[in-house]
């Protein structure tokens, strides 16, 4: 063993530092054996692929090698949550108890700073007049002369779906770049050059791959002058990237191009161009090319293979995307009257420009490398992404040599990817002086959940992965003991109308036993609705109903926090949340305050999502199995990420249920049954009724 594992071995013993300095901490040999291959790939190069069960305690796992090192790292989350438990809490205590001279730097989209030129100008917006407006802006701007960071994180009582937070906030789109007369004292270009300065950088995916796609964040500066990078929350990797790997046009788009111009326009040129009539004719191009994709309930996925989205009329498809192009057009005009007076009418002409090449990519044809869709709601979004990330990240992953054998590119971005990647004499060399050259960088993949078989290929694959090193730490919970498995098999199949209604009467008994603690995931926004009402209509009152939509998210998960099992000045004993979609992972609540997760069904990838079809056509072209080489795997990661919110602690105790016979019905059920921790199996209404009772038992005496 060389030094720096004999160091990690040491830091993460019954003897070591932080299990004299760290309350809570408890050696783990999952954890050790994780930051053992973390180190070896971090002195060796190369490419590491853990999945590392729930309470291995990955973050030590890979955090102590890496700070240990003194290599130059990049850590990235899925969340920004996360990213600012690593930055405020995790990484300053390791650095403090280590005793080790690092700096940290914090590196989140240039929409979470405060943009001081937009400040300035918010007063002057439509926005500004509605009821509490000045106020909140007065706040703002008191807030503005203390703040360091300018991070809007710091800023309470605003929340980000705030019709004001875009005012004072920049995009890539609105960002006026060197012109702005506020440059240098810039929020997002401050810190950017502390983040240039640091030693660890802890950022995000969506400002990874934005970062890839349009150089908008100064990652692409700073990548090339980093030894290490791990990517926590990794199992998101790819469904991040496809997103933002591609070209978007979107209605919300036109409508903030609307909003600036007008603002601005009468702030700056009041008269010299009719302001008000270029912005109302994008505004109606715009609507109606919405309405032009037909009416639906809730927000769907149209496929796109011919030169419009399946089930919309052609001509009204083509007259609505053709006012558009002409509006945009109308307003290029205008605002070439007067771009010399402000960079700001300059900014503007650029942001219409590229709307218009957009506009004209989507009235070709799709591109056949790639999948192009409509997402329709009340408002609509045109997408053409690749597949997968395989081609984009394994240029970037794999060992940096002069000069990179060409590929047919994907997306125009990828020779530019591989410019940088192939190793740009401007920048840093990695190494930092220290030992291992360019073509030896580490990359890091962890996640609670990565597949659901040991070769962990429903990852690596669409990633790019091919030659990493794959490991799996197994959770050091004994589930067994503190979890159980219900599927109640009398319940209606899951596409049978009768199904939601089944399920609240499920959750409504179990209610009555254990007085809240619960926790309903859905796969669907309409059986999240049709559940949450009937609970919330058909409930005794004892127990607070939390629907999820009702209340911003964090508010909902601090409250289901406070009622667990710790009543109210109501006389209510706990609280039942119900949720879909972000709620199946990253909510975490350790301890009595939930000990029931509820699943609706088992979580299959919707049938009629072109990304999925399309991905599925591919796999079947490859001689494979869509089903069972994609959306079995598919919902087993799923199944596992809803499942894993149960049990967060070795004291924890819970039951899941699964309202879904085909999990015990279906030869399949067999295949994501194993996917799961081995708890132990309630098989009668009666036995799910007496773990129950025993949950509320225990959680009454404690």
């Amino acid at each position: 063993m060389n030094l720096l594992d004999q160091r990690v071995a040491d830091t993460l013993s019954s003897q070591g530092v932080l299990a004299q300095t760290v309350p809570g901490f408890q050696p783990r040999q999952g954890q050790t054996d994780m930051a053992l291959a973390v180190s070896r790939t971090v002195q060796d190069g190369g490419q590491l692929v853990v999945e590392a069960g729930t309470g291995t305690g990955k973050t030590y796992a890979y955090l102590v090698p890496v700070l240990l090192s003194g290599q130059r790292a990049l850590v990235s989350t899925a969340t920004k949550a996360l990213q600012d438990q690593l930055f405020s809490r995790d990484i300053p205590r390791l650095v403090e108890v280590l005793g080790l001279p690092i700096r940290v730097a914090l590196l989140k989209g240039r929409s979470n700073y405060l943009c001081l030129h937009r400040m300035e100008q918010a007063r002057h917006s439509p926005e500004s007049a509605q009821p509490g407006a000045q106020k909140a802006l007065a706040k703002i701007e008191t807030w503005a002369q203390s703040t360091r960071t300018g991070d809007m994180a710091e800023l309470t009582g605003l929340d980000e779906r705030s019709s004001l937070w875009p005012l004072v906030t920049s995009t890539r789109d609105n960002c006026l770049g060197s012109s702005c007369p506020r440059y240098r004292a810039c929020h997002v270009n401050l810190t950017r050059k502390e983040a240039m300065a640091a030693d660890v950088v802890v950022i995000n995916h969506h400002l990874f791959f934005a970062d890839m796609a349009v150089r908008e964040s100064g990652v692409a500066e700073l990548l090339p002058t980093v030894r290490v990078t791990v990517f926590d929350e990794a199992h998101q990797l790819n469904e991040i990237g496809v997103n933002f790997l591609g070209q978007q046009l979107s209605t919300v788009q036109l409508h903030e191009l609307v909003r600036d111009v007008l603002a601005t326009g009468l702030q700056l040129a009041r008269g010299l161009v009719d302001w008000q009539a270029l912005s109302a004719g994008l505004e109606k191009a715009a609507r109606d090319w919405r309405l032009a994709a037909g009416m639906h309930r809730g927000a769907v996925r149209l496929r796109w293979t011919g030169q419009q989205p399946e089930g919309v009329d052609p001509q009204e498809w083509r007259s609505g995307l053709q006012a558009v192009a002409q509006a945009l057009a109308d307003l290029q005009n205008g605002l070439d009257m007067v771009s010399e007076l402000a960079p700001d009418f300059q900014r503007l002409a650029d942001r219409t420009r590229e709307l218009m090449q957009r506009a004209a990519v989507f009235a070709d044809t799709p591109n056949p490398e790639g999948v192009r869709w409509a997402e329709v709601s009340a408002q609509l979004r045109l997408i053409e992404s690749p597949l997968d990330i395989a081609q984009a990240f394994s240029a970037l992953t794999r060992p940096v040599s002069p000069a990179l054998p060409s590929a047919k590119p994907l997306n125009d971005y990828e020779e530019d990817l591989q410019a940088l990647m192939a190793g740009d004499p401007r920048h840093a060399d990695p190494s930092n002086g220290r030992p291992g050259g360019v073509g030896q960088r580490a990359w890091i993949f962890t996640s609670a959940t990565l597949g659901d078989e040991p070769s962990l290929r429903w990852f690596t694959e669409p990633c790019g992965l091919s030659s990493a090193e794959v490991m799996q730490v197994s959770s050091p919970f004994d589930y067994a003991r503190q979890a159980a498995l219900y599927v109640p098999t009398h319940l209606p199949r899951p596409g049978d109308a009768g199904h939601a209604g089944a399920v609240a009467s499920l959750v409504l008994q179990a209610l009555s036993i254990l007085g809240g603690r619960t926790l309903v995931l859905t796969t669907t926004l309409n059986a999240m609705r049709s559940i949450g009402d009937l609970l919330q209509t058909q409930g005794d009152g004892r127990v607070e109903v939390l629907v999820q939509g009702q209340s911003p998210k964090r508010r909902l998960m601090e409250r289901f926090r406070e009622g667990g099992g710790q009543g109210d000045p109501q006389g209510r004993s706990g609280c039942v949340l119900v949720a879909s979609a972000s709620f199946w992972e990253g909510f975490d609540v350790p301890g009595d305050a939930l000990q029931l997760v509820v699943i609706d069904k088992l979580p299959f990838p919707p049938p009629g999502d072109p990304l999925f079809e399309a991905r599925s056509q591919r796999i079947t072209q490859q001689g494979k199995s869509a089903f069972a080489d994609h959306a079995l795997p598919e919902t087993a990661v799923s199944l596992k990420q809803g499942a894993g919110r149960l049990i967060r602690s070795e004291t924890d105790r819970g039951i899941l249920v699964v309202c879904d016979s085909r999990l015990v019905g279906m030869s399949y059920g067999r295949r994501l049954v194993r996917g799961l921790p081995e708890m132990r199996r309630l098989e009668s209404q009666e036995a799910f009724e007496a773990a129950l009772l025993e949950l509320s038992m225990d959680a009454t005496s404690s």
